[in-house]
C-alpha cells in the first residue's frame, strides 16, 4: 500500500478554505458529518471519480484509479472542507506516518482555525 498527499485535493481544500466554504465544527463531530457510502456513490455517479478524488487527502496508488479504495483521509462532505474532517485526517495521518498528508492536514487545520479568528 503506497499512500501519498493528493496534491490536488489539498489545493482545492486551500481553495475552498481560502474563499470561507468551511465549517468551523468540532473534532468528534466527523462521525455525523462524513458522507456515507450511498452519498459517496451518489456523488460518482453524478460526477466521476476524478471529481470524486478531490475531497480526500490522501491516493492509494496501488489502487485502481475508479474505485473508492483508492481514495483516502476524507476532509468534506462534497460541498465544504469540515474542520472535524481535516483533524481525523491529521490524527489518522501522523499515526501511519504519512507525514506529508498529516502536515497537508496540520496546514487547513491552522487555516480554518485562523479563518475564526478574522471574524
Amino acid at each position: 500500500m503506497t499512500i501519498k498527499l493528493n496534491k490536488r485535493a489539498f489545493e482545492h481544500a486551500k481553495r475552498l478554505i481560502e474563499k470561507g466554504s468551511h465549517v468551523f465544527d468540532e473534532k468528534d463531530m466527523w462521525s455525523e458529518h462524513k458522507p456515507s457510502a450511498q452519498e459517496e456513490n451518489e456523488y460518482i455517479k453524478k460526477y466521476n471519480f476524478d471529481e470524486y478524488g478531490k475531497w480526500y487527502l490522501g491516493v492509494d496508488t496501488d489502487e485502481n484509479e475508479d474505485t473508492k479504495g483508492r481514495y483516502k483521509f476524507p476532509y468534506s462532505d462534497f460541498a465544504k472542507v469540515h474542520r472535524c474532517g481535516v483533524l481525523a485526517a491529521e490524527n489518522r495521518a501522523g499515526q501511519y506516518k504519512y507525514n506529508d498528508i498529516e502536515t497537508a492536514a496540520a496546514h487547513l487545520h491552522g487555516m480554518i482555525d485562523a479563518s475564526r479568528n478574522d471574524v
